[in-house]
């Protein structure tokens, strides 16, 4: 058995030729097949009704998802029209400032509007770059 340049097996070989038997069963899988896990969750249930409220806190953790709150979707008049992304910032502030807007929402989407400036930067550079190198080019 050897290995390749980068030290690695070459295809068709490894250091256990032999390799698990057919039909063998990971550990992982052999411990999950002996857990008798509905068993397990009715005790945990039948504790739970019964007042133990670390079996309640369990088997609520595990059971359910955990709650993540949503905003609903927020519509601010006048960014449609708003040129630049500082103009857009700037009618989400006076959107907040008037009450139209919830001010959690509005840092959210002032945040947000930063993000797509710093793209547009990396964009724009990445452009200024590319015609850089190709004026710069041998010909």
């Amino acid at each position: 058995m050897k290995r390749g340049l980068k030290g690695r097996w070459k295809p068709g070989e490894s250091a256990n030729p032999a390799g698990r038997p057919r039909g063998s069963k990971n550990p992982s899988t052999k411990l999950r097949e002996m857990i008798d896990a509905e068993a397990i969750v009715k005790k945990l249930e039948t504790a739970a009704l019964a007042g133990d409220v670390q079996a309640a806190r369990t088997l609520l953790e595990r059971a359910l998802p955990v709650y993540r709150a949503t905003a609903e979707p927020v519509k601010v008049d006048g960014i449609e029209g708003a040129d630049t992304l500082t103009d857009k910032a700037r009618v989400v502030l006076e959107a907040v400032a008037d009450g139209r807007v919830p001010p959690d929402i509005g840092a959210q989407l002032v945040t947000a509007i930063g993000t797509v400036a710093r793209v547009a930067e990396v964009d724009e550079l990445l452009r200024r770059i590319e015609a850089l190198e190709k004026r710069n080019e041998p010909t």
